[in-house]
């Protein structure tokens, strides 16, 4: 794999388009497995908090 320049290494011949869309993808599910459980956690602690504070003030 070698290219002469930058732009025909990102052109990839034809194929510029779709390996870098596969890419984009990849990246976007792998944030996203990490970013969802984060935020569930998150949002989780924030609701048992809130149940523990109702509880208290009864």
């Amino acid at each position: 794999m070698s290219f002469a320049s930058f732009s025909e290494f990102i052109a990839m011949g034809t194929h510029g388009p779709y390996v870098w869309s596969c890419y984009a993808i990849t990246l976007a599910v792998l944030a996203l497995n990490v970013a969802l459980p984060v935020l569930a956690r998150r949002r989780y602690l924030q609701d048992e908090a809130r149940r523990l504070r109702r509880e208290e003030n009864k």
